[in-house]
């Protein structure tokens, strides 16, 4: 098996089921969703999402949980971003995913032609996550 490398994401005000749903429904998919109360915590925690894991039909996998403030400080910035890359071949589901992913969120750079010759756009989701999509140029296909 081969080493994987997966985004996984810190959500504050129990936002992580909310998140990972709404990626759900732009990317398709499995959702698996472990709560705190899945473990044994009782309370008020016992319903917010201690892993989630989405696996998308394109071999994307997504992980999130919610961040209680007594156990993960969550700082948005800048420092991270999720990049979503592909070939002429995949425009479209690119295209279809920035609009959707960016719907209540801020586009910082519409996704249109680049200097280097690809299309190229950036936004910030409705739950703070910076997205990157890159679709390669004809040339590069």
């Amino acid at each position: 098996m081969a080493v994987l490398l997966n985004p996984y994401l810190n959500f504050p005000d129990a936002k992580a089921r909310e998140a990972m749903e709404f990626y759900q429904s732009v990317m398709g998919g499995e959702l698996n969703v472990m709560t705190f109360g899945d473990m044994g915590t009782e309370g008020p925690m016992a319903t917010q999402v201690m892993h989630g894991q989405l696996e998308t039909p394109g071999g994307i996998t997504l992980m999130g949980a919610d961040a209680p403030p007594e156990m993960v400080q969550v700082t948005f910035g800048d420092n991270v971003s999720i990049s979503l890359s592909g070939g002429p071949e995949d425009g479209d589901q690119l295209r279809g995913w920035f609009a959707a992913l960016s719907e209540g969120g801020q586009v910082r750079q519409p996704l249109e032609p680049a200097p280097w010759g690809d299309e190229f756009g950036m936004f910030v989701d409705r739950f703070g996550i910076n997205w990157l999509v890159n679709i390669a140029g004809e040339s590069q296909a």
